[in-house]
């Protein structure tokens, strides 16, 4: 684990789980195994849903309007981050850029991730939070399971054990206080 708990940590949307009762975001460490669940209310799983199935709406959502009110007054949105956690409630900041202007808007996780699909921007956790929260650990995928046989395949008795053979056909000697093996 990162040694830093002050530090960000850049996250991507790994799934989207949702009942008409409410909706569960993972987000997935984008250099670790780390996810985070964070239970959304159900609007605000469908804003998510809609805009990462590529669906166009005919009308602007809450999250469009924002996006729309916030860029039409020269502003740009450069990250999210959910950066506390308390009585486990997750609170999160829109960092926003105009020129040399920033603005810091407090906002609710998922709010703040509907604006993320929207605009494109940076998404990340505090290190802190990840800590403070239950996490899972990101499924191996059959690719890094292929990945980790064919390395296997290459692997050597001197890579394992430490020692580095030029003749790769001995097996490795026992220790001196250790019986040989017939």
């Amino acid at each position: 684990m990162p040694a830093n708990p002050g530090k960000d940590i850049p996250v991507k949307i790994y799934s989207l789980a949702s009942t008409p009762a409410d909706a569960i975001v993972f987000l997935e460490e984008m250099n670790g195994t780390r996810l985070l669940p964070i239970w959304i209310g159900p609007v605000e799983g469908q804003a998510i849903a809609i805009k990462f199935s590529g669906l166009t709406m005919p009308r602007p959502f809450t999250h469009d309007l924002l996006v729309s009110a916030v860029t039409s007054v020269g502003y740009k949105f450069e990250k999210v981050v959910i950066d506390n956690i308390e009585d486990h409630t997750y609170y999160a900041k829109l960092h926003l850029r105009s020129g040399d202007k920033t603005a810091v808007v407090d906002s609710r996780p998922s709010d703040a991730l509907a604006v993320a699909v929207r605009t494109a921007c940076d998404i990340f956790v505090s290190e802190r939070v990840f800590r403070q929260s239950q996490i899972l650990s990101k499924p191996i995928t059959e690719d890094e399971l292929k990945d980790f046989r064919d390395k296997l395949k290459d692997l050597k008795p001197g890579d394992i054990i430490g020692g580095s053979s030029s003749d790769d056909s001995e097996p490795p000697q026992a220790a001196p206080d250790e019986p040989k093996k017939d």
